[in-house]
């Protein structure tokens, strides 16, 4: 009789254990809406948030599936640079961004080592190979298969599991984004899964905010939403470039400058302003020729929309333009602007 109290006592403390367990893991009949099989969206969340994220050196290799590990020499615009880490970049960037609308060429010494998104390292020994990862990359960003890099998931975090061969229940906790990609990518059919809730995550981008998700649901959301902001920025990216070449390819006329409510464009009637592929541009008297030349630069930018910031010098009327301005909208005739400082003065540039 003790012995079948004992058994008894056993066999109902592993009921409890595990009906407590099925609260988050339900194997017969999937009641609970965060439990997940190796093909679920939560999986391929999870696993795409985690691939290793090349993009940080897309402006050299151009795509971010990957990234090129040091040492690796490369030509930039006929200007030869061995980079040794990543404060070398710097020197990339300022042969990149010496003269605006040109086209870059960049070459590379092989072999090259490259770190793919499933954190393998492998060897390019030539051209053909490097635009054969470019090609899969490609592919894979058109089947929403790549990685996910505006959001990263703050670790460690808890998963719960159960085995539907062995009828058991477990946990792991991950403690970086690899372990939770291999573990994600290793997951069997034979098994599900469910986050233990909440988690938090890092937002990329200007503030990186960190956000508490409570669900799957919930998860898939800041995942949209954070991938729909990017697409935004990689919009405003090509906007901006777009401009660049409008304004170096054109000239300009001030056709509207509004401030108080007041329209003072007749101040800037006779100039033409010219913007150089140097980033610099120049304000000239084509009524009167005597009168000195305004010199100044300028830059574009974008975020999820795209800004141009003047910077003249010398001339009182022209310094009043220097602002960071919003470009509401534009084309190859009319450049609309609105200062990010005060949206009553605006600014809109006409093609001559």
């Amino acid at each position: 009789m003790k012995n079948f109290k004992l058994l008894t006592a056993i066999l109902l403390t592993s009921i409890f254990s595990f009906t407590s367990c099925q609260d988050e893991i339900d194997s017969e009949n999937g009641q609970n809406p965060n439990t997940n099989s190796a093909t679920s969206p939560t999986a391929s969340n999870l696993e795409r948030s985690a691939m290793y994220d090349g993009s940080f050196d897309d402006f050299i290799d151009g795509m971010s599936c990957s990234s090129i590990l040091f040492p690796y020499t490369a030509t930039i615009n006929g200007t030869e640079i061995t980079l040794l880490s990543k404060l070398d970049y710097s020197l990339v960037l300022n042969i990149l961004g010496e003269i605006v609308n040109d086209d870059d060429v960049i070459s590379f010494e092989f072999p090259l080592t490259v770190k793919l998104s499933n954190y393998t390292e492998v060897q390019v020994s030539n051209q053909a190979e490097l635009d054969a990862l470019m090609n899969a990359c490609e592919e894979a960003e058109e089947n929403a298969e790549d990685a996910i890099n505006c959001f990263e998931i703050d670790f460690p975090i808890s998963i719960l599991t159960y085995s539907l061969n062995a009828e058991q229940t477990g946990s792991v906790v991950i403690e970086s984004e690899q372990e939770l990609y291999t573990y994600m990518n290793n997951f069997g059919n034979d098994q599900l899964f469910a986050v233990n809730y909440p988690i938090t995550a890092t937002l990329n981008g200007e503030s990186n905010t960190v956000v508490e998700i409570t669900s799957d649901m919930d998860l898939q959301t800041k995942i949209n939403e954070c991938v729909a902001n990017e697409d935004m920025e990689e919009e405003a990216e090509e906007n901006a470039e777009n401009l660049e070449t409008i304004l170096v390819e054109g000239a300009f006329k001030v056709q509207s400058f509004v401030s108080a409510g007041v329209d003072t464009a007749n101040a800037y009637a006779d100039y033409t302003i010219d913007f150089a592929n140097d980033l610099s541009c120049t304000a000239e008297n084509t009524v009167n020729t005597t009168i000195e030349d305004v010199e100044g630069t300028y830059q574009v930018a974008s975020e999820t929309e795209v800004f141009l910031t003047l910077n003249f010098s010398s001339n009182a009327s022209f310094e009043l333009l220097n602002h960071t301005w919003k470009v509401t909208s534009y084309s190859e005739n009319s450049i609309e602007l609105q200062s990010t400082t005060n949206a009553a003065i605006t600014l809109v540039l006409a093609q001559i």
